[in-house]
């Protein structure tokens, strides 16, 4: 290994221990979202050392072909020693800036969204929906009243040949009318719930 190339994995060891150092304050910052969570924070932890371990040997890959050498460790402890004295005051309220920042664009977005989106869309339905019920409303109504007209005369011969029924069929007749006057109450129930939901 030339000397040249022994400089240039140096600066990029170091300038890996600088990401390194940026890369685990950000996901220290985010961890607490799933800390609590025992499974996740040993899945996230791992995760996130494997894939810093394989960037930065890429990185090591690209300068000098993936070779290990102790001042390799030395640069990157260097670059993470620099970003703690250095840089790691200034990243933390970068980061919690930038971080409100993506905060205040979400509510922002979010609140477009819920505007020009959601508001609209609910209000339609609901004004559909609620000229639906309107509409079967009118026609339970008109149904209602055609039965009544059409069954009205029905009603009146029946009863007028009922006087003269014996008595053990007028009963039975009874017990029907009782039988259909519970389900009619019943389909009531439901409709008025129904409507009183949908309103």
């Amino acid at each position: 290994m030339t000397l040249n190339v022994q400089f240039i994995t140096m600066i990029a060891m170091v300038i890996g221990g600088l990401y390194l150092g940026i890369i685990q304050e950000t996901f220290r910052r985010f961890s607490v979202h799933w800390k609590r969570r025992r499974v996740m924070a040993y899945f996230m932890e791992i995760s996130f050392w494997l894939s810093q371990t394989m960037i930065l040997y890429y990185l090591l890959f690209r300068v000098n072909n993936g070779e290990l050498r102790f001042y390799v460790f030395v640069a990157v402890l260097l670059g993470f020693s620099v970003y703690q004295a250095l840089v790691a005051n200034i990243y933390k309220r970068l980061l919690e800036q930038i971080i409100s920042i993506v905060l205040k664009c979400f509510r922002i977005i979010e609140k477009v969204i819920n505007f020009l989106i959601i508001t609209p869309v609910k209000f339609i339905i609901q004004v559909a929906v609620t000229c639906v019920m309107f509409v079967l409303h009118i026609l339970l109504n008109i149904v209602r009243y055609v039965l009544k007209v059409v069954v009205a005369p029905i009603l009146w011969i029946f009863r007028a040949l009922f006087g003269i029924l014996p008595e053990n069929i007028q009963n039975k007749l009874y017990k029907i009318a009782e039988f259909y006057s519970t389900i009619e109450n019943t389909c009531r129930k439901w409709v008025k719930k129904i409507l009183f939901k949908r309103r």
